[in-house]
């Protein structure tokens, strides 16, 4: 089955922080970054490894921006989020790869399926293309992912490790 996903500034942030971006492209067939979102990381003042990874490899993954669902316009969401989204409903193929709790939300009710950063580290791990979920998920803590510590014992034994 033929992956494609949509994806938000948070699990590009994350994931280029503790050197996993090349993840979204190794374990996923079709990776788009919607305009918007590109532009929320290199507008939104961070001089790290996103910006640098966006101008230099991430550049294909770069997309024009679908016209705004209405569905999702009255979720008062952010730009990146509204054109994550947006793009997964004009492309039902899409997975959302989205962090943001308001935005998994909506695609719940919106029936767009969605994953996060953790669930992107996880099936690196089921399709073997890391060694261990632990020390990445520990690394996306100290970088500053917000995950609660249940949610981070329930992907460590998800993943097999404990």
């Amino acid at each position: 089955m033929i992956k494609r996903w949509v994806v938000n500034a948070s699990p590009i942030i994350s994931l280029t922080k503790i050197d996993r971006i090349h993840l979204l492209s190794e374990i996923c067939d079709e990776v788009v970054i919607p305009q918007g979102v590109a532009d929320e990381i290199n507008l939104g003042g961070y001089t790290d490894t996103a910006v640098t990874w966006l101008e230099q490899s991430g550049q294909v993954f770069i997309q024009p921006a679908p016209e705004p669902d209405s569905r999702v316009s009255s979720w008062d969401l952010g730009l990146g989020e509204s054109q994550v989204l947006s793009w997964a409903i004009k492309y039902s193929a899409y997975e959302a790869i989205i962090d943001d709790l308001a935005a998994r939300k909506a695609a719940k009710i919106l029936q767009i399926p969605v994953r996060g950063t953790l669930a992107v580290i996880v099936l690196a791990k089921q399709m073997r293309y890391i060694p261990s979920v632990k020390q990445d998920l520990e690394n996306l803590v100290q970088v500053g992912l917000r995950i609660r510590p249940t949610v981070l014992a329930q992907a460590i034994a998800l993943a097999g490790e404990d």
